[in-house]
């Protein structure tokens, strides 16, 4: 068999998920961003899942990764409706942190070019010791970097889901190969 076989690519696939999943979750441990942790950690779980499935020729771990595809574009789309505040969704709300922290996008304040400028409140507005953090000169929102981040998701997801498919339909064909019973022995004519 070729090195471009569904099975050799699905596996490199599901390599670069992996990593793209794993650089995603570093940034939104930076950030305290608990929803896109727990997303990612299944994310990487069922991508290992997958990746096991196509070496070793496991169909049904394959159609897990295949649902989970499906699934994991919802979520993608959901964040970049999040981040462009589609419908009623607000950037600004603790939606990703649970509630729990005020935390936003690592990106919000570290993003390429920007400069962060950390200012203590007022004396007059004395809150508890929050300080204010001003962000000037982003080359690129914060908002876009999640954006484009999701979008690789979703087409590494979508690619990943073609490429399971078929390799799914290749490894039944085999199996169905495998367990095909010889053809019943011809009798021979009378002579």
């Amino acid at each position: 068999m070729g090195c471009c076989t569904g099975r050799c690519s699905l596996i490199c696939l599901c390599a670069l998920q992996l990593l793209s999943a794993l650089e995603r979750q570093i940034f939104d441990f930076l950030g305290f961003q608990w929803a896109p942790i727990l997303g990612n950690f299944l994310h990487i779980i069922v991508v290992i899942l997958g990746l096991f499935g196509t070496i070793q020729y496991r169909p049904r771990y394959i159609v897990v990764y295949t649902v989970w595809t499906a699934l994991w574009v919802t979520w993608n789309v959901f964040i970049i409706c999040f981040y462009l505040e589609v419908g009623g969704l607000s950037k600004d709300t603790d939606l990703m942190t649970f509630n729990i922290s005020v935390h936003r996008s690592w990106w919000r304040e570290h993003g390429p070019g920007c400069v962060r400028r950390v200012l203590p409140p007022s004396a007059h507005g004395m809150m508890d010791d929050y300080t204010y953090v001003s962000v000037t000169g982003c080359i690129v929102d914060f908002q876009y970097l999640e954006v484009i981040h999701s979008a690789v998701q979703i087409l590494l997801s979508l690619v990943g889901f073609v490429y399971a498919c078929y390799v799914i339909s290749i490894f039944m064909e085999e199996e169905d190969t495998w367990f095909t019973p010889p053809p019943p022995p011809q009798a021979d004519a009378p002579r």
